[in-house]
C-alpha cells in the first residue's frame, strides 16, 4: 500500500493543488416511452466522434487530471460480451496527452440489458466485474477511479422520482436503489483494489446546503442535510444504530441485515468529491398549498464555504470539487470561477484539506429534459462550459473557445498560486457524524 499512502500524501501537500476539466458523460440507455428518446451526453454532445479533438482542448488547458466517463453500455452490448476499442483509445488518448484520467465507471446509467438495474440482484457483482477488467486494462497506468458518480441524485431520479429504470417512486424507492447501488460501489471498490492496491478512489456525490425559513421544517432540513452523507455513510460503514438515519432507513424498507453488511465491508474513503453548482447546490424548503417545495436561490462563495465546511466537519478526509460551474453568458461564468476560487482559497488557508477543483463540463451539455421532450436537442443545450457548443445545424456542434479557456489556462499553469498554501490543520482521517 506504499504508492497508495504517499500518492494521498502528495495531494495534500501544502504546495500542491489539482487543476481538472471533465466531459458530461450521462448514460440513459432505456427509452423514455413517450418519446422513444435516450441520454447518451457523448453522442448528444458529439464526443464520439470528435474524441481526440476534445482531448486535445483538454490537453491545451493544461490540466494533468480529468474525470472521464466510460460508456459501460457500448463497451458491454450484452452479458458477457466485451468491446473495449472505443474506450481503450480514449483512456490512451488521455494518457498520451500527460492527462491522468479519473475514470467515471457509472454515472447514472447502466447497460439496458441488465434488467431491473440498480435494483437487478446480479448488478453489484456486473459492476465489479466490468470496473475490475478495465483496472486490470491499466494496471498500474491509470490509479484514480469515482466508482459512481452521484449516488445520492442516482437515487433521486431512479427510487424517487421515478424518471430513470428502475422508475421506482418514493422513499421506499430511494432507500432500495441508494442500497443496490452502494452495494455496487462496495464490491467495485473490492474488485478494483484486488487487481491494484495502489488505486485512489474519488467518492464524489451531489452536495447541497438545506435551510427553510420555517421553524416547523426544521427537521425535515436536518434530515435532508444528513441524506446528503448517506451513500458515503453507507459505504464507509458509518450507519450503526445510533446514526441519524438509521431509524429513518429502517422504516423505509432497510433492513438490520442490510446495514450490518455495509458495516461488515466498509470500504475506507480516500478523497470526497464534491459537486456544486450555484443555480442547484442551495435549497429552501417552504410549504406551499401544494405541499413541501424546494426552491433554489443562486448560489454565492459563502455556499462554497459552508458546503466544503460542512463535509470537512463529517469525513475529515481529503476533498476535491469535482463539480463546479454556472450556466449562462461568459461573465457570468467567469464571476462564478472567481468566487468560487476565492472562496478555496479562504477554505485553505484555514487549513481545510481542499485539494483540487474541477471545472465542469468543459464544453456544454444537453439539459436531461431532452430524453422526455420532441424538441431538438440544440434547445437544450446549456452553456456551462470553457467552451461553447454552436447549436446551428451547419455548425455541427463545433466547440467555441471563450475567454474561460485562457482564464483557467492561467489558474492551472499558476499551480496553487490562486488558492495559496494549504495551512495546518488538524488530522485528515477519520471522521464523526456531525450536523448542520
Amino acid at each position: 500500500m506504499a504508492f497508495r499512502r504517499s500518492e494521498l500524501d502528495r495531494i495534500t501537500d501544502p504546495d500542491t493543488f489539482l487543476w481538472a476539466t471533465g466531459i458530461e458523460d450521462t448514460f440513459i440507455t432505456d427509452p423514455w416511452p413517450a418519446t422513444g428518446r435516450i441520454l447518451d451526453e457523448y453522442e448528444l454532445t458529439g464526443h464520439y466522434q470528435r474524441r481526440d479533438e476534445d482531448l486535445d482542448l483538454m490537453a491545451e488547458l493544461g490540466v494533468r487530471m480529468a474525470r472521464y466517463g466510460i460508456p459501460w453500455h457500448r463497451v458491454n452490448p450484452e452479458p458477457d460480451q466485451w468491446d473495449w476499442s472505443w474506450s481503450d483509445q480514449a483512456l490512451e488518448g488521455l494518457l498520451d496527452r500527460g492527462v491522468n484520467p479519473i475514470v467515471d465507471l457509472v454515472h447514472y446509467g447502466l447497460p439496458g440489458w441488465l434488467e431491473g438495474a440498480f435494483l437487478n440482484p446480479d448488478f453489484p457483482e456486473r459492476m465489479a466485474e466490468y470496473s475490475g477488467r478495465l483496472a486490470q486494462r491499466f494496471r498500474g497506468r491509470i490509479r484514480w477511479y469515482t466508482p459512481l458518480n452521484e449516488p445520492r441524485i442516482t437515487a433521486w431520479y431512479c427510487g424517487k422520482l421515478g424518471w430513470w429504470p428502475p422508475y421506482r417512486r418514493g422513499w421506499k424507492g430511494f432507500v432500495a436503489v441508494m442500497l443496490g447501488l452502494a452495494r455496487g460501489i462496495v464490491r467495485t471498490c473490492e474488485a478494483v483494489r484486488s487487481v491494484d492496491p495502489e488505486v485512489v478512489f474519488v467518492h464524489v456525490d451531489a452536495t447541497d446546503i438545506y435551510l427553510s425559513p420555517d421553524p416547523n421544517l426544521q427537521e425535515e432540513v436536518h434530515r435532508r442535510q444528513q441524506i446528503g452523507f448517506l451513500a458515503l455513510d453507507l459505504v464507509s460503514g458509518r450507519i450503526t444504530e445510533d446514526h441519524p438515519l438509521c431509524g429513518w432507513l429502517l422504516r423505509h424498507g432497510a433492513r438490520e441485515d442490510d446495514l450490518a453488511w455495509f458495516r461488515d465491508h466498509a470500504v475506507r474513503l480516500d478523497v470526497v468529491g464534491l459537486n456544486m453548482y450555484p443555480m442547484f447546490s442551495q435549497k429552501r424548503l417552504v410549504r406551499s398549498p401544494r405541499g413541501l417545495r424546494i426552491q433554489m436561490p443562486y448560489g454565492s462563495d459563502e455556499m462554497v464555504e459552508r458546503l466544503v465546511e460542512c463535509y470537512w466537519e463529517h469525513y475529515r478526509l481529503p476533498m476535491m470539487i469535482t463539480e463546479t460551474a454556472a450556466r449562462g453568458p461568459v461573465h457570468r461564468r467567469r464571476a462564478w470561477l472567481d468566487q468560487s476560487v476565492g472562496a478555496i482559497r479562504r477554505l485553505r488557508a484555514r487549513g481545510v484539506p481542499l485539494v483540487g477543483y474541477t471545472w465542469w463540463p468543459m464544453y456544454a451539455l444537453v439539459a436531461w429534459a431532452y430524453r422526455q421532450s420532441h424538441r431538438p436537442a440544440s434547445e437544450y443545450l446549456e452553456q456551462m462550459g470553457l467552451w461553447d457548443l454552436d447549436p446551428h445545424p451547419e455548425a455541427n456542434l463545433r466547440r467555441v473557445k471563450t475567454p474561460l479557456v485562457d482564464a483557467y489556462r492561467a489558474l492551472v499553469d499558476g499551480g496553487c498560486e490562486a488558492v495559496g498554501k494549504l495551512a495546518a490543520r488538524g488530522p485528515t482521517q477519520g471522521g464523526g457524524q456531525t450536523s448542520v
